[in-house]
């Protein structure tokens, strides 16, 4: 197979080819910067034909949201961009040496590579682990984690023995950052206002939800009022909060602590880190802790005048981040905003613009009411935390049609304390002709 990206812009002129790969929220941020610039060809790679608002998986996974709601697709932004190219593929190697790229299509050439590649889940080594949890890093896996957990259910009623019932039913999650916040606390008010009503033969007065975090608060990086009352408001929904607990294993029956202790459940929820993801083709040296790239001010992986790393996959040290930046959308935008200024400064031959990350704060919601949130000048929670949280998340999400889907799910679920998705969907792939290989 072969791309088929034309060499000249719309115009019939030469222009500099900027290659993104990964339509994340760093990638998509220059993207559309770019996308109406003649001077620039923009080629998006992505393994995916869409763009994915991972704040909101958990409400994927817990059915409080449909996948629709929180993915655009990628062409659909770029409508009537002439200059934007977007090839679906996988790539599989970097060859620097001839400023070209790997991919399952063949080989792309670029005169800038743009690494947008995000993180995805740590498991630490822990083969286990790996195998048997439920991570959440994408659309998928919050499907994956949503038929689980109902299938589990489903089951939990024809079982013989109420130990293999309880099990079942138990959810453990591992991880005390936003994720494994919020999607504690969702599930416990599903416990307690949802799973009754559609599950009567089931007591779930014997469910256990397990929040287990391996540090000594909740929401690391947030205040220490945040952190406090996010675990205030977790026990209160009858969460049980595990700190300074480390799991070590897990069965797919029971999960095993560092003390020894096993806690019982089928249902083992993995949010309890992130690494880069990685592809071959650089210096081993420039790839630092956690599998992120070392980069410049400016973006540059160390060491090439050409490749740029974005977001969670480039560890930037500035001053008041001597570790890198947050791992979080707003670093990944602002990085993409000023590299699209960046690469217009490069091509004119001006001096570049250092990057200066902006901390607009950092905000988690808890379930119903209850949200804590960190602002560079004010820190609150409760109810107006939440609203704040609601109104940020839905003017963040691509697309009006999306903000409404999920406006008015937020709405329908506030006022019925009920959610409409519980739909156990497996997919089935028709065999495909060894011949072509797969884009995806």
């Amino acid at each position: 197979m072969h791309p088929n990206i034309p060499e000249t812009n719309q115009n019939g002129s030469p222009s500099k080819r900027v290659v993104i790969v990964g339509a994340g929220f760093g990638g998509l941020a220059l993207a559309q910067k770019l996308a109406a610039n003649d001077d620039f060809q923009v080629v998006i790679l992505d393994k995916n034909n869409f763009h994915q608002f991972q704040p909101l998986f958990y409400q994927v996974a817990t059915a409080g949201l449909e996948p629709s709601s929180i993915a655009f697709p990628l062409r659909k932004i770029f409508q009537n961009k002439r200059n934007v190219h977007i090839r679906i593929t996988e790539v599989t190697k970097l060859l620097p040496e001839t400023n070209q790229i790997e991919t399952r299509l063949g080989l792309i050439g670029y005169d800038y590579l743009v690494l947008s590649i995000g993180a995805d889940t740590n498991f630490f080594g822990m083969k286990n682990i790996q195998e048997r949890s439920l991570p959440m890093k994408s659309v998928n896996e919050a499907l994956g984690l949503r038929n689980r957990l109902l299938e589990n259910l489903e089951r939990a009623l024809v079982v013989e023995s109420a130990e293999e019932s309880v099990g079942l039913i138990n959810v453990v999650v591992v991880g005390g950052g936003p994720t494994g916040v919020e999607i504690s606390g969702t599930l416990a008010e599903m416990k307690k206002a949802i799973l009754p009503k559609e599950y009567p033969e089931l007591n779930f007065d014997l469910m256990q939800v397990t929040l287990i975090e391996s540090g000594a608060e909740l929401l690391g990086p947030m205040s220490k009022p945040s952190q406090v009352k996010s675990e205030e408001y977790l026990k209160k929904l009858g969460v049980n909060v595990r700190l300074n607990t480390r799991v070590v294993d897990f069965d797919g029956k029971f999960v095993k602590l560092a003390t020894g202790e096993t806690i019982r459940t089928d249902n083992l929820v993995w949010a309890a880190g992130v690494k880069a993801n990685f592809i071959e083709g650089l210096n081993p040296e420039v790839v630092a802790r956690g599998g992120r790239l070392k980069v410049n001010r400016y973006n540059q992986v160390e060491g090439y005048q050409n490749i740029f790393a974005l977001g969670d996959v480039a560890l930037m040290a500035e001053e008041k981040y001597p570790n890198g930046h947050p791992q979080l959308a707003q670093a990944a935008i602002q990085q993409g905003k000023l590299l699209s200024e960046n690469l217009k400064k490069l091509k004119r031959g001006e001096s570049l613009k250092m990057f200066e990350y902006k901390d607009l704060g950092s905000m988690a919601t808890v379930g119903r009411n209850l949200a804590v949130v960190d602002l560079p000048f004010w820190k609150f929670q409760g109810f107006f935390a939440w609203l704040t949280w609601m109104f940020v998340h839905l003017m963040s999400i691509v697309g009006v049609k999306n903000r409404l889907l999920i406006f008015i799910n937020w709405l329908w679920n506030y006022i019925t304390y009920d959610q409409s998705l519980r739909l156990i969907i497996r997919a089935k792939f028709p065999k495909t002709d060894d011949d072509h290989p797969s884009i995806l």
